[in-house]
This record gives structure tokens, sequence and C-alpha cells, in this order.
């Protein structure tokens, strides 16, 4: 671990290795299912199912694919050869998957093909690059900084390929319901990913490469399986696990739903849909200010519950007006001006609460280690991730049966949904948003590692290993 404070190349080289990151969950939930359903012509409860399938899939993947990069030994570390690797994979994989390799409309399992490689080639670079968080430093406040720099980076990413898909690649309602914008956001975004985990890889190798300090016992798929076990009973990580998964749904729901949203109950023009990702950029600076600060004065559980409650609040405050009958005529100006400013805030307060839970995971490392005395880096956040993906699986399900259920049919033109159907969309968006918000909040509330008690963990394994009888423990 590099003590005091991190020099400011690797955090930025370490931030940027989430720009892969944010092109892939920004094309997942803003443009994947429009695309397959909208565009495609697959119905929408297909493509839900379709990627939920990936998902319990990957969810068999996942965990082995931390526990793997826990035990690698080279010397380039245990997370570097993995991001040389599967940069490249990663790539192709993303350009094929909006240049369906198919004639003809997608099938399901043609679907579930092209996301499950997706999403384990992903888990392969994002994993061993979040799992260097707790190897890098183990400072409270410093953690948080690594994490703003991901997700500053990881947002960025995401935004700057929607502003260009909504400027350059899908500029008008007409282009978003053809394939071939799609097609070359698709190929775009593979090179932004390429030069992301590379880039981070190399922008990182003087600080992380070094040979493990211990060589890993032979490997074991049943000794493999029950350590993962055993890491995800730890009692920290179950109450981190119940607060993000509902964090996560909302999350996904929330924005793959916004397409519909913005289209359809907003009634977004093409400049608006062009300025959108621009203006919630403005929320990812914000996170970034404040997200420090909140962590040092009231914790990390704290800022998590209360940016969760935040974000719903703020952000229903809109759909509640509308349906009151106390909003701007929508597709207004003034209603649209309101909405963007108001959703600046909400998704500061969303990403604060995101963010905190993600930065929770690595104080879990250490309350394992003085269990165990194994530290499990990429096992935790190979869960998280699945969780993460899980849930935003699920958000992407929710959002799909969403438009099934109220009757929204593909191709429909902006001006041809009658407004029943808009307010039936944004009830809907409503009540899951509530349980779900209020749900996160209650379990990330009661995380039960504070900072003082991760401080006194890291002293006392100093103190261990500097003793004469400490023993260095097994990574």
């Amino acid at each position: 671990m590099i003590a005091g404070p991190l020099p400011g190349r690797l955090k930025l080289m370490h931030g940027f290795g989430a720009v892969a990151f944010g092109v892939k969950d920004g094309g997942f939930t803003f443009f994947l299912l429009p695309f397959y359903n909208l565009v495609l012509g697959v119905d929408a409860g297909i493509v839900g199912a379709a990627l939920a399938t990936a998902l319990v899939i990957d969810a068999l993947v996942d965990p082995l694919i931390g526990h793997l990069c826990d035990r690698t030994y080279t010397r380039w570390g245990r997370r570097l050869p993995w991001l040389y690797i599967a940069a490249v994979p990663l790539a192709l994989a993303w350009a094929l998957l909006w240049s369906p390799p198919f004639t003809g409309v997608p099938t399901f399992w043609e679907i579930v093909a092209l996301a499950v490689g997706v999403r384990l080639l992903l888990s392969a670079c994002e994993v061993p690059s979040i799992s260097m968080v707790p190897e890098i430093t183990g400072d409270y406040v410093e953690r948080t900084t690594l994490f703003r720099y991901r997700f500053l980076s990881g947002w960025i990413g995401g935004l700057a390929m929607s502003i260009l898909a909504f400027t350059v690649f899908l500029p008008t309602p007409e282009s978003q319901l053809e394939p071939g914008g799609y097609a070359v956001f698709g190929m775009v975004g593979a090179v932004v990913i390429l030069v992301s985990v590379i880039g981070s890889a190399l922008g990182q190798h003087s600080y992380v490469a070094r040979l493990p300090d211990s060589a890993p016992p032979p490997f074991s798929l049943r000794l493999a399986f029950a350590d993962i076990f055993d890491a995800f009973r730890e009692r920290a990580f179950v109450i981190f696990a119940y607060g993000a998964l509902a964090a996560y749904v909302s999350q996904g729901v929330t924005l793959s739903i916004t397409l519909y949203m913005l289209r359809y109950v907003w009634q977004f023009s093409e400049l608006a849909f062009k300025l959108y990702p621009a203006v919630l950029g403005l929320s990812v600076v914000a996170m970034f200010v404040v997200v420090g600060p909140l962590h040092r004065h009231f914790g990390k559980p704290a800022s998590g519950a209360g940016g969760a409650v935040a974000a719903l609040v703020i952000a229903g405050a809109p759909y509640v007006l509308l349906l009151a009958g106390l909003w701007p005529q929508a597709g207004s100006a003034l209603s649209t001006g309101l909405f963007m400013a108001l959703m600046v805030v909400a998704n500061t307060a969303g990403i604060v609460s995101i963010i905190s839970a993600t930065s929770m995971v690595a104080e879990i490392v250490e309350a394992f280690e003085e269990r165990t005395g194994k530290r499990a880096e990429g096992t935790f956040y190979a869960g998280n991730w699945l969780i993460q993906k899980s849930a935003t699986g699920g958000g992407i399900l929710l959002t799909s049966l969403i438009v099934k259920i109220i009757g929204l049919e593909p191709g429909t033109a902006q001006s041809a949904v009658a407004p029943s159907v808009a307010a039936n969309l944004a009830l809907a968006y409503l009540a899951v948003s509530a349980v779900l918000t209020l749900l996160a909040a209650y379990w990330l509330a009661r995380f039960p590692i504070s900072r003082a008690d991760h401080e006194t963990r890291l002293a006392a394994r100093k103190a261990a290993n500097h003793s004469p009888a400490g023993v260095p423990r097994a990574p």
C-alpha cells in the first residue's frame, strides 16, 4: 500500500480505466432495450428475459473471476495481466452487440450470447481494476478519492458517448429508429473501451506491477467456491448486498426508462435530447466536489442512505406535480428547463449514494482479513460487480415489463402516445422507484463498519506485520 496522499497521476490513470465501464453502462441502460425493441423489432419482454438469462450465466462466473484474480501470481502483480489480455476481446464484443452478426430479427438466444460475451469480458477488466483500490491505499478518505476519480471517469465516458449518440449518431427521432447510427455508436465505443483499459493499465504499471508477497495455493474448483461462499457470508457484505441490490435495481430502472420518459412523458425536443446528457454531466462534477466532505463528516453509510432518499424526493417531484396538474405543459421550454435543473440535483444525490456503497466494499476486505487471515479484494468486488450487473439487468427487465404492461408498441412516434399511456408510465416509474430507494436507504444506513472501526483494523494489521512474530498474510 502507498502511505500518505496518492500521486495525482495515479488517481487519474486509475480512474481512466472506468471510462470503459461508463461506455458499457450508458449503452446498456440508455440504448440497448430501445435498440433491440424499437429498432430491430424484438418484443420488449423477450429482450428483458434474454438479458436476465445472460445475468444468470454471468452469476456463475463473476465470483470465479474475482477469485482467480485474487490468486493470480505474476511479476506484474495480481491485476494487470487481466487488463492487458481482456481489453481487445471486450472491444470486439461491444462492436458486435450493436451490429448483430445475424440475419433477420435477433432471437432470444442470440441476444443472450452477445450479452454474455460483453458482460464476462467486462468483468475480466473491471473486477481486477477496481480491486486495486484496497491494495493501493488503506486510507478511508483516499479510497473515496480513488472512487471519485473512477466514477467521474465512468460518467464522462458514458455521458460523452450519449452526447455523441444524440448529436452525431442518433440526432433525430427518426434516426433513433434506424440501425445505422447504433452500429457507429458500437464501433466508436469499442475504440474508447480499448484505449481506456490498456491506457489505465499502462498508467498504473509502475505503481502496482510487483510480485505478490506470497504464492497462492494450488487452484481447486471446490476450494475456490468454498472461499467465495465464505467471503459472501461476511456480515458486513450481506448487509451491503441488501442495500446495494435495491439501489442498483432502482438505478437500472431509472436509466433504462429514461429514453421512454424523455420522449413520451416530457416530450423532449431534438435540442433537449442533445443537451440532456451534457446537463447531467454537471451532477458528476458536483458529486466529485461534495462526496469527500460528506464521507469525512458523516461517514459512508449515512451518506449512502441520505443520498438515496434525497434523490427519490427530488427526482420524483416533477412527476408528482405533472400528474397533479401543477407542472408547466410538457414539452415547453419552461417544463424542460425545470426538469433538467431538478435532475442535476437528484442525479448528484443518487451518485453520492452509489459511490458511498461501492466504497464500503473496500472496508469489508479488512474485516474479512481480520476474521480469516485472507485478503479477497477481487472476490468482494466481483460480488459487488455481480450485484450491480444483476440489479441493472433487473432494472432493465422491470422497465421492459412496464413498457409491455402499459401497451407502448415498438416504433411508436412521440406524438402518437395517448396521455393516459404517458401518465401510466410515470405512475409505474414512481411506484417502483419509491419502494426500491427506501429499501436501499434502510440497509445502507445499517452498514456496520465505521471509519473508526476501519482505522482500528488497519492499526492492528500494521502492528502484527511489524512485530517480531508477525508473518505476512496470504493474499
